[in-house]
């Protein structure tokens, strides 16, 4: 059996990091075995649905590297629902209800205060031809409910084990709304049959859903894709995360300054056995997922350690993979530059500033003058290299008498204006012999 695997964002919103994460292990299972990843995008809420939030959706998938193998659009599909609705109608498992919903509340809060569960009634099922006739008469439209069986539904779910669901302490599920417009649920079983999805990986919050859909894909004489169900992912207070308020949005995240390496990286492995750790590319943790690894605890997005792991990416990376976008940030120095400040970045960004104190203009700060005065004089004539630097403060120690701090913070502050920075060393040939002279004399330069 082939795999095919899907990720069903619907367009009402931004992606945050946990739809990322449902993306993510979608992606990672599928390339693991040599399968297709299905972009399907639910719009059939088409009151909310907007194209600027697809393209997002595709933009922000692109960016993390979870390219698709097949796409498709729920509102495309119509046909193929509506002629499932019609089969599940003819064989009675979807029967037609005309509760208002004032009519509905009333009834759950009855029940809730004869500590009774809120559970569909059924009553529509009651109803004769003419009973409904009337109804309709007097201006009703049915919502259209599926027909549960009321027995147990059973199946081994790849992260939770044996899991069982009795459907007799749940509602029939309404499928088709007033206006003939269908809820998530028949569409994505129908969608599912069709693209002939194996595996249905997703959070934990649809395990209860899975019973009904399960009923549903047998009820259209389909065999029943496999299911994963996963911790959620959670914001790092334990909250939960949501697109229609924008938490932690990808495109936050993006513009943050995260590379979407880090970001993969942190999404494959938070939340699993193994230890959250930079791989070379998405292939490589494609190889190391398993779903046994998976945990059963919430996963918390922590923005810290994701990071820090930006940090230590950037580190890493050599200056051909930079070179382009420093270029794009008017950042200059070449392969030296970028040797003498990676060390310092937590974001790529952050080389923009650092750029500044090569290209100038810097406001010095003379912490001891008479030392920046020597300096200035015992300065060897260029070309520099890396060794200038010992060269040259060893003959201002000899001179002054200073060493350690005493020596070495007042060079930094003339040369650079700030407490802190890379390596000198390496960046004092980048500065060169005029700026340095300069700066050491107090000048802005």
């Amino acid at each position: 059996m082939s795999t095919i695997v899907r990720f069903a964002p619907s367009p009402t919103g931004l992606l945050h990091v946990g739809n990322a994460r449902t993306a993510m292990l979608n992606w990672l299972f599928a390339r693991k075995e040599n399968g297709k990843f299905f972009l399907r995008i639910d719009d059939t809420d088409t009151e909310r649905s907007k194209p600027e939030f697809e393209t997002a959706i595709l933009e922000d998938l692109g960016w993390l590297g979870l390219t698709h193998d097949i796409f498709a659009r729920q509102v495309e599909r119509a046909d193929a629902h509506n002629a499932a609705a019609e089969r599940l109608k003819a064989s009675g498992h979807l029967y037609p209800a005309y509760e208002t919903a004032g009519e509905l509340d009333r009834r759950r809060k009855r029940q809730i205060a004869m500590h009774k569960p809120p559970v569909y009634d059924r009553a529509a099922l009651a109803l004769s031809a003419e009973e409904r006739a009337k109804l309709e008469a007097e201006g009703r439209k049915p919502h259209w409910r599926f027909k549960l069986s009321q027995s147990k539904v059973k199946w081994r779910d790849l992260v939770r084990g044996d899991v069982e669901i009795d459907t007799a302490h749940l509602s029939d599920p309404v499928l088709i709304r007033e206006d003939g417009r269908f809820l998530y649920t028949l569409p994505s079983v129908v969608d599912d049959i069709d693209f002939a999805i194996s595996h249905i990986i997703r959070g934990e919050d649809h395990v209860t859903n899975t019973a009904a859909q399960i009923e549903i894909f047998e009820a259209l004489g389909a065999k029943v894709p496999a299911f994963a169900h996963f911790p959620l992912l959670i914001g790092a207070g334990g909250e939960a995360l949501s697109k229609r308020i924008g938490s932690l949005s990808l495109r936050e995240v993006r513009e943050s300054g995260i590379e979407p390496l880090a970001l993969d990286c942190y999404l494959a492995k938070t939340g699993t056995s193994d230890t959250i750790e930079l791989k070379p590319s998405l292939g490589a943790l494609a190889s190391e997922f398993f779903f046994e690894k998976v945990g059963r605890a919430p996963a918390h997005f922590d923005p810290v350690e994701l990071s820090g792991l930006n940090a230590k990416l950037l580190h890493a990376l050599p200056y051909e993979a930079v070179a382009e976008r420093l270029k794009a940030l008017e950042v200059g120095g070449g392969p030296a530059f970028w040797d003498a400040v990676k060390a310092n970045l937590a974001k790529l960004s952050d080389a923009s500033d650092l750029w500044a104190l090569v290209a100038g203009p810097v406001i010095p700060i003379i912490e001891d003058k008479n030392l920046a005065i020597k300096a200035a004089e015992l300065l060897p004539a260029e070309p520099f290299d890396e060794a200038t630097w010992s060269g040259w403060t060893a003959a201002v120690a000899s001179a002054t008498g200073l060493k350690g701090r005493a020596l070495f913070h007042p060079l930094r502050l003339a040369l650079t204006g700030r407490e802190h920075g890379p390596e000198l060393k390496k960046l004092l040939p980048l500065i060169g012999r005029a700026k340095s002279v300069a700066r050491l004399k107090g000048e802005t330069a």
